[in-house]
C-alpha cells in the first residue's frame, strides 16, 4: 500500500494538473499568434549569476537579447549550487539591452497567496524593478514553478502584458496571452541537446517558441545547462533564419 506521504504527493500532482488546465481553458486575455518567420526567444528565471555572466554573453555574440525574469527576493544570494544575480546585475543586463521580467518578489508560488499579498508582492518587485529599467512601460512575468492560479488569472492579464508558465509547447493560433507556453533547457545535456528539434518544428510550422532555463554552467543544475549547449541552441536558431527576440521586442512584433 502507497505511503502517506506518496498519496499526498500524487493528490498534489493531480490537483496542479487540474489547476493548469482549468487556468488554460478559462483565460482572461488571449494572443493570436500568427507570423510567417518563426520566433524564438531565450529566457532566464530565477537568475542565477551564470544566466548573466555566461547565458547573456552568449545571446550578445551573436548580436541577439534575452529576457530576464528576476525575483527580487533572491538577489544576491549564495544556495548550494548557485549564486544569483546581484542588482548591478540587473543594471547591467537592462544597459545591454536585454529585457527585465517580473517573476515575483518572493518566490512564492502564487496561489498560496491572498489577492492583497499579491498585490503587494508584486508592487514591491515591480518597484525594484524600475530602479534596473526606469524607462519601461510595460513588463512580462512568468510564474514562479510555472504554477498559476485560477483565481489570479485576472490580474496578472490587467498588470503585465504576457505571463509564462511551462508545457513545453510551441505557443501558436489563439493562446492564453496570461499563460504563455513554455520550453524548459534542461538537464540531462542529452535532451537540452536535442531541443533543436523544437526549433525545427517552429521552423515547419511557425510560431512562437518561448524557451526558459535557469543556470548556464559547466556543472550546471538540474534546472540548467551547459554554455556550449546554450550556444548552440542560439546559433541553430538563428542558422534557421528564426526571429530570435526578447519576449518584449516578440510581442510588439506579433501585435504589429
Amino acid at each position: 500500500m502507497p505511503s502517506p506521504s506518496k498519496i499526498a504527493s500524487k493528490f498534489s500532482y493531480i490537483r496542479e494538473r487540474l489547476v493548469e488546465r482549468a487556468v488554460r481553458a478559462f483565460p482572461a486575455s488571449t494572443l493570436n499568434v500568427q507570423c510567417s518567420r518563426p520566433i524564438v526567444s531565450f529566457t532566464f528565471d530565477d537568475v542565477p549569476e551564470t544566466a548573466h555572466s555566461a547565458g547573456a554573453r552568449i545571446l550578445e555574440e551573436n548580436g541577439v537579447r534575452g529576457t530576464f525574469y528576476i525575483a527580487g527576493g533572491l538577489l544576491g544570494k549564495i544556495e548550494p549550487d548557485r549564486q544569483l544575480i546581484s542588482a548591478q546585475g540587473c543594471r547591467n543586463l537592462a544597459l545591454s539591452g536585454h529585457e527585465i521580467g517580473c517573476h515575483t518578489f518572493s518566490h512564492e508560488a502564487v496561489h498560496r497567496l491572498s489577492g492583497i499579498e499579491l498585490e503587494d508582492d508584486l508592487n514591491k518587485n515591480d518597484a525594484l524593478l524600475d530602479t534596473f529599467e526606469p524607462n519601461a512601460t510595460s513588463r512580462n512575468f512568468a510564474f514562479p514553478y510555472n504554477r498559476a492560479s485560477l483565481r489570479h488569472r485576472h490580474l496578472f492579464a490587467k498588470r503585465y502584458d504576457t505571463a509564462r508558465g511551462g508545457g513545453d509547447r510551441i505557443n501558436r493560433g489563439t493562446v492564453n496571452r496570461s499563460y504563455l507556453w513554455g520550453m524548459e533547457i534542461r538537464q540531462p545535456e542529452s535532451d537540452a541537446s536535442a531541443l533543436t528539434a523544437e526549433i525545427d518544428a517552429v521552423v515547419a510550422d511557425p510560431g512562437w517558441l518561448i524557451f526558459f532555463t535557469h543556470d548556464v554552467s559547466d556543472q550546471p543544475t538540474s534546472y540548467g545547462c551547459r554554455p556550449d549547449t546554450f550556444s548552440m541552441l542560439v546559433e541553430y536558431a538563428i542558422a534557421k533564419n528564426c526571429l530570435v527576440l526578447p519576449v518584449r521586442d516578440a510581442l510588439r512584433h506579433l501585435d504589429a
